[in-house]
């Protein structure tokens, strides 16, 4: 079981993290002030999916095809919506497919 003090002093911190690039940005300020295993976990996925949304979406744009384009909008949403309702519940699950990638990746974050 998760450390539930750990869990409740970076939830916020965690679900900000979902909130746009941006969002990501202000998580990775707030976890560096006040460090959180659990909002460092939620960061780390946060800003794989939306560094992957970005680079995506280029080349995506570039097939001129809705339905290309909505098959890449409703996976990039699943990852979203995977990764934000885990962070809701208190729940450290990686996104699929990418998450453990993420997690290696970003690990100093």
């Amino acid at each position: 079981m998760e450390n539930l003090e750990d869990i409740n002093k970076g939830k916020n911190t965690a679900i900000i993290s979902y909130l746009t690039i941006i969002g990501t940005i202000i998580a990775v300020l707030m976890n560096n002030e006040n460090k959180s295993e659990f909002a460092s976990f939620h960061v780390r996925q946060a800003l794989g999916i939306n560094l992957l949304y970005l680079m995506l979406s280029y080349i995506i744009g570039g097939f001129d095809s809705w339905m290309i384009s909505i098959s890449f909008w409703v996976a990039m949403f699943a990852l979203w919506v995977y990764g934000f309702i885990g962070a809701l519940n208190g729940e450290k699950k990686e996104s699929p497919i990418f998450g453990r990638f993420f997690q290696n990746i970003f690990k100093s974050l």
